[in-house]
């Protein structure tokens, strides 16, 4: 079965602490923090919760800024740096590595993502 909360379908058979990092913006840092926060065992499965405690993670989460919401936020701040000409903004607009990488070699993961953002909200360069 899979229980779907927040808009994030979670399969049941999974640990809690793992299974709140299906939620985008989640770790497993701050899903520990959560569990431990509602006071819900390391080894504890999502079909053994009850409605309560369901209903304890989705409060903790709907106060969080997750998914579309921490989505909408890294987009806008990159488009932030575009706009107002900042040389993170330029490297972004480029598609090239942001924080200082070398470019010769091993920038394969900076042209896949940094020209994401561009290509899938459809803005120019």
């Amino acid at each position: 079965m899979v229980l779907h909360l927040l808009g994030v379908n979670l399969p049941e058979n999974k640990i809690v602490r793992v299974a709140l990092t299906y939620f985008y913006g989640i770790g497993h840092k701050t899903a520990q923090r959560i569990c431990s926060k509602l006071s819900i065992h390391k080894t504890c499965k999502l079909h053994e919760l009850s409605e309560s405690q369901i209903q304890q993670i989705s409060m903790e989460l709907s106060n969080m800024k997750i998914e579309t919401d921490l989505k909408r936020e890294v987009i806008n701040n990159i488009m932030h740096h575009r706009s107002i000409g900042t040389y993170k903004g330029k490297r972004h607009a480029m598609g090239y590595p942001v924080r200082g990488q070398r470019t010769k070699t091993n920038a394969r993961t900076a042209r896949r993502l940094n020209g994401r953002w561009i290509r899938k909200e459809g803005f120019s360069t």
